[in-house]
């Protein structure tokens, strides 16, 4: 992998990863942007103890633009994009409407690849493998900033989820504080340790869900697997079968064998509800662990978290969506429609051949 790092024309900074250590990045940003201004803010919730990111400068975002407009496509034939270069492998920028910014965090724009038609199920493996390898110098790289204490890489994939730009990308945000996801992990990790005398629940977890019917895919490296109180009609946890705390901790073994695996899952997930029906819209998460202070999760080091992919589709059947009304976002108390053994059958029928 060859990383070049440049800037754009107000300033922002972006980041080409290329496959061939021979590539040159020297193409110049020329359009006439004026410097970005954020109005981020980050309040705290009393009540909840959880945080809100005030962001009203993104009301202004790109908006579902043609495909002969899209910022993320390379600039080529006069016209001008966030990328300068005309083609690229993988590459990374500053968002120009981020939600955090400053002494609030940092979020960036992951593109996957030049090509404005493709979707990251239908990326080649070394170039899934060149996308593995960003988000890791990106975690890498953001954990070192003063203001961010967790690293969040994920893609958000179909308008039904609210994706505004239909070029196959993801984001990375960069907060500046643990949150309130990895918390109740982490206060499930301390209180279980505890109670059983130094247990890790993620192996526990793992353990019990290699040993149910619930597997959708198992390689020499990863597991993938329906949990057994899954939220969403179709959800995957993807773990690597050694425990480590974040991306930067997989070794080369699992860095390989990872693109299969994942490609794999996206593409069944494209075929859960038969090859007529639409490209299937989901979420895909990495959970890391925070690289700020575990002060609050007594007898919790970062290296008793495990690294986890969560997969999820809020189709629940063809032509209906799971919705979040008044249970889930009232009371985060999720139902389920899809029972998950029958999820993990579905998933298993539609491997490929």
């Amino acid at each position: 992998m060859k990383k070049t790092s440049t800037r754009l024309a107000d300033g922002r900074e972006l980041i080409y990863y290329d496959l061939a250590d021979d590539t040159v990045r020297d193409a110049v940003d020329r359009r006439p942007l004026d410097a970005t201004v954020t109005t981020s803010e980050i309040r705290r919730d009393e009540l909840l103890g959880d945080f809100v990111a005030i962001a009203s400068h993104r009301q202004g975002r790109t908006y579902h633009p043609p495909a002969d407009e899209c910022p993320l496509c390379p600039s080529e034939d006069g016209r001008l994009s966030e990328i300068p270069d005309s083609s690229y492998d993988v590459v990374v920028f500053e968002n120009r409407f981020p939600s955090l910014a400053g002494d609030s965090g940092r979020c960036e724009v992951v593109c996957f690849t030049s090509d404005h038609n493709a979707s990251f199920a239908s990326l080649s493996e070394p170039q899934a493998r060149l996308v593995l390898d960003a988000w890791t110098d990106r975690t890498s790289e953001l954990s070192h900033l003063p203001s961010v204490e967790q690293v969040f890489c994920f893609e958000n994939r179909g308008a039904e989820i609210g994706v505004t730009l239909q070029h196959p990308h993801g984001q990375i945000y960069a907060y500046p504080f643990t949150t309130p996801r990895t918390a109740l992990m982490l206060r499930q990790v301390a209180a279980h340790k505890e109670a059983t005398g130094g247990e890790n629940l993620f192996d526990a977890v793992v353990e019990r869900e290699r040993a149910a019917e619930r597997v959708v895919l198992e390689g020499e490296h990863w597991v993938a697997f329906v949990p057994y109180a899954a939220h969403w009609p179709y959800e995957v946890h993807l773990y690597p079968k050694r425990r480590v705390p974040d991306l930067l901790g997989l070794d080369e073994a699992a860095r390989a064998e990872f693109p299969r695996v994942y490609l794999e899952l996206l593409r069944r997930f494209d075929r859960i509800f038969g090859e007529n029906e639409p490209p299937t819209p989901y979420i895909a998460a990495w959970h890391q662990a925070p690289f700020g202070p575990l002060d609050d999760f007594e007898g919790v080091t970062r290296d008793d978290f495990a690294l986890h992919l969560e997969l999820f589709t809020i189709r629940r059947t063809s032509g209906k969506l799971k919705f979040l009304a008044g249970s889930e976002s009232g009371m985060n108390v999720f139902i389920n429609d899809v029972p998950p053994e029958r999820a993990a059958e579905r998933l298993r029928e539609v491997a490929s051949s």
